[in-house]
């Protein structure tokens, strides 16, 4: 990572922290009042092909029965396990608020590909040792490319081995596929388009006036 992304990282974070501390508090209420503790969820990711970092997220799932042991991305398995509160939070991306504080601490960038589980970068060595050349981040082009394919391929899965196939077989290539395009054409306005391309898709948007129009004349009898 060069000196002037870490600077923009740190300008950006701080900025973003400052703005949505009262957002994330609600979230954090709101959790603690309809689901419980723990609030958040710290995961197990990888910053390089052989270092790990804890990513911090808000917790959108409930703890796993005792005695299971829950691994891997989250599919259609897991869903028993997610509230509708849970559900809104990951639609709109707000879990990954916390993760702000791991790039103010350089776990991650703002922008670069999503970190990893140990087990996928394990499985595909030369792969990650190619796309973990950028530092990890919050969101980046494969983010915003095949975010909801993703959703769609794993949310169709009833298993966790299924999950994990499917995870191997369509989403890890295609998703480095896209992060080491963005790794060729980094540049600090590649990462403030993709930044706002973020915004656009978890903000609400408003139709504008134009786009409406004023409202149409119902025509009286006889007109």
């Amino acid at each position: 990572m060069t000196r002037a992304k870490r600077l923009f990282d740190l300008a950006v974070a701080l900025l973003l922290l400052a703005l949505l501390w009262p957002v994330l508090l609600v979230l954090i209420l709101l959790l603690l009042a309809f689901e419980g503790r723990p609030v958040f969820y710290v995961a197990e990711r990888m910053r390089t092909p052989h270092e790990p970092f804890g990513l911090i997220k808000l917790r959108t799932m409930r703890p796993a029965a005792y005695g299971t042991r829950a691994t891997g991305v989250t599919g259609g398995d897991k869903s028993a396990r997610m509230s509708r509160l849970h559900r809104l939070l990951r639609r709109c991306r707000a879990d990954e608020l916390p993760q702000l504080w791991n790039v103010i601490r350089g776990d991650i960038s703002l922008v670069g590909p999503r970190p990893p589980l140990r087990v996928y970068v394990e499985a595909f060595p030369e792969l990650y040792a190619e796309v973990l050349r950028s530092r990890p981040g919050i969101t980046g082009l494969a983010s915003l490319r095949y975010h909801a394919t993703e959703e769609r391929l794993l949310s169709a899965c009833r298993s966790a081995e299924e999950t994990d196939a499917v995870y191997r077989r369509r989403c890890v290539p295609r998703k480095a596929r896209l992060d080491l395009v963005y790794q060729r054409h980094a540049t600090p306005c590649f990462d403030l388009w993709l930044l706002v391309q973020t915004a656009r898709t978890v903000l609400p948007q408003r139709r504008s006036a134009r786009a409406v129009g004023p409202p149409r004349r119902v025509p009286a009898k006889g007109d």
